[in-house]
């Protein structure tokens, strides 16, 4: 059983219904989420997690590597990023996190096989083509990144030429992601990036011409200036490129929490009843032309994995968002970086005098973190299944966990005949479906199974911060662009 196929209906529904549900909650790349690990966790936290991953070998593993520097600001963005034009400055981070490597690689034991991979930022293509390779030889001599596992790396179509390109495919890569935003001229120069559809066209036709099994793009919606007219011309030229898989995130306005966007001029950026407009005409036009709605901010080409995966009911989320290799242990290299191991969460300092000052010491670079609880474990499962498969089969949940769900779930049973009432999901004997119109607030309907959330409604929530730890916003206007890293 998979998520129904969206239709008008549903989308009509949706524009009636979004304006009316409000509330802040996360984007659930975790469970708990980002803004429940406790700072400064108990150094076995980590150690732990990496014996009992040792355990589980030679079981493959996912690995995240985030290389946090911009030559430019733009305004919009929340990631963890340093911005220099100073290209020594990655010279002395590629050494540390080889240092890095080898404390985990170290506990993991063997040369532990790697199925997925990704390298986030900031811009990972800041670094020079050498310290690319040097990386590249550090993970392939503390892991064994698999041939044919997948391999990704986000790019900036303004800091690369086909030369680049053609390095990546020679390191390994075998699917980029690259920052697109908008291709309008006046959004581009509100938000300090200007990027030629040209210029990225050339990325994409490059990649297509090495081999590259993936191309995605990632655009923003709610910028300075956008209008639904507006932005259907980026749509119409990103459908000219015919990525096979495509982003378009919400931006959420936060000068508070993200100083460079104090730079937007907040007279500029689009009302609410716009925005909705933006999006779903954005979903009208991209399934209308072939692609399937994944789910949150995500499309697919009907050949691709994600969707694929999707039909198959075996799509899984972590970090990066929707995934096909999400079930396995997640490792968190550099600045920032969140690793999923053994059923604990740890994140990496954020700064580089953290980061780099715990490794002078020959200490993991730990800054945050958090053990599940076997409650964790059930309502992450969940939680899972909601966003990406779309339905709760409740006697196979009974059976793997020795509950009985109606008594262990009473609450949230009670809540969801509210969600019922709207029309986001069916009840059934045996069954809870997310109906088409509840996948456009696929997040709505996962947060009734939270129990973080449950336990602060007696107490009052800094949503500011929560959204900058976990992509919190508004249900109304569905995802923010936020990267949790």
């Amino acid at each position: 059983m998979t998520f129904p196929a969206l239709d008008r209906r549903a989308l009509s529904d949706f524009r009636a219904l979004a304006g009316r549900i409000d509330g802040n909650g996360p984007r659930y790349t975790s469970y708990p989420t980002a803004d429940r690990f406790h700072n400064g966790p108990d150094p076995s936290l980590y150690h732990d997690a990496l014996a009992a991953c040792r355990a589980d070998a030679p079981a493959p593993l996912s690995l995240y590597l985030h290389i946090p520097f911009c030559e430019n600001i733009c305004y919009y963005c929340g990631c963890n990023k340093i911005i220099t034009r100073d290209h020594g400055r990655s010279a002395r981070y590629v050494s540390y996190l080889g240092r890095e490597m080898a404390l985990v690689a170290g506990r993991l034991g063997e040369r532990r096989q790697v199925i997925q991979s990704h390298w986030g930022g900031g811009t990972p293509t800041f670094l020079n083509p050498e310290e690319m390779r040097r990386v590249m030889a550090l993970l392939n001599t503390h892991f064994a990144l698999a041939a044919d596992g997948e391999h990704s790396i986000e790019i900036d179509p303004r800091r690369v030429d086909r030369d680049r390109m053609a390095l990546l495919a020679d390191l390994g890569f075998n699917r980029v992601s690259l920052g697109v935003q908008d291709f309008d001229p006046e959004v581009q120069q509100a938000i300090h990036r200007i990027q030629p559809f040209e210029e990225t066209r050339a990325v994409v036709d490059a990649a297509r011409a090495l081999g590259f099994r993936s191309v995605s793009l990632d655009l923003i919606y709610g910028l300075p200036h956008q209008t639904a007219a507006r932005f259907g011309r980026t749509i119409d030229q990103v459908l000219a490129l015919r990525p096979d898989r495509l982003s378009v995130y919400s931006y959420a306005h936060l000068p508070h929490v993200f100083k460079p966007q104090r730079r937007i001029d907040e007279q500029a950026l689009p009302p609410a009843g716009e925005k909705l407009d933006i999006l779903v005409s954005t979903i009208e036009r991209l399934t209308a032309e072939g692609y399937v709605y994944i789910g949150m901010d995500h499309f697919a080409l009907p050949d691709d994995d994600l969707a694929v995966a999707q039909r198959e009911g075996r799509l899984q989320r972590n970090f990066q968002g929707y995934s096909t290799h999400a079930g396995y242990d997640q490792v968190g290299l550099g600045i920032s970086a969140i690793g999923a191991i053994a059923g604990r969460y740890v994140q990496n300092a954020r700064t580089l005098d953290d980061y780099y000052g715990a490794l002078d010491q020959g200490r993991l670079p730990l800054a945050r973190g958090v053990a599940m609880t076997a409650d964790d474990h059930l309502r992450r499962e969940l939680i899972g299944d909601l966003m990406c498969n779309g339905v709760l089969d409740l006697p196979a949940i009974e059976a793997r966990h020795g509950i009985d769900f109606n008594e262990a779930f009473a609450a949230e049973l009670a809540e969801l005949e509210h969600l019922a009432t709207d029309g986001l999901v069916c009840r059934e004997p045996g069954r809870i479906t997310v109906t088409p119109l509840g996948r456009l607030l696929v997040r709505r309907v996962a947060m009734v199974f939270d129990r973080y959330l449950r336990d602060d409604t007696a107490r009052p929530v800094d949503s500011g911060a929560r959204a900058a730890n976990d992509g919190a916003q508004p249900i109304r206007i569905v995802p923010r662009y936020s990267r949790v890293v």
